[in-house]
């Protein structure tokens, strides 16, 4: 189990692969972001996508996808987070990409008010099959402390 006296910044983190799916970006386009580009080749033919592009809240999804399934392989004292600062879409995500995704941890802080937790911040990149980055964004995550052994 890691927990935040194992967290250092400068740490780093490379994990997932995710391929993405023609059905899979029209699904999740349908039920959350039902833009033109997002529905049909012939609605992104017509926007600089050029072809059908998944949404970048779908992006988000996926690499959340492969953050808990990594978290299964290396579990950690998680308790959530507390947001999510500077999010950018830096290129499209097509059908047909596979996506991974790399951490590196900015900032460790002991909460001041809870002693049984405290905070990170990490910068999330994930990046396509030429290993071009297509989103990045900083996350405050929660986290437990090591427990005191009784």
């Amino acid at each position: 189990m890691l927990y935040l006296e194992d967290i250092e910044p400068g740490m780093k983190r490379s994990f997932g692969r995710y391929a993405v799916t023609h059905e899979e970006v029209l699904d999740f386009a349908h039920k959350y972001d039902p833009q033109p580009f997002h529905l049909s080749d012939a609605g992104a033919a017509r926007t600089h996508f050029g072809r059908l592009a998944a949404s970048g809240w779908h992006t988000c999804a996926m690499t959340m996808s492969m953050l808990v399934a990594q978290m299964a392989v290396e579990p950690e004292a998680s308790l959530g987070a507390a947001g999510i600062d500077e999010l950018r879409w830096l290129k499209p995500v097509y059908p047909g990409d596979t996506l991974r995704c790399e951490t590196e941890i900015l900032e460790v802080k002991p909460s001041r008010s809870r002693p049984d937790m405290g905070s990170l911040r990490s910068q999330m990149t994930t990046f396509n099959q030429h290993d071009e980055p297509v989103l990045r964004f900083v996350a405050l995550a929660l986290m437990r402390r090591r427990p005191e052994a009784d």
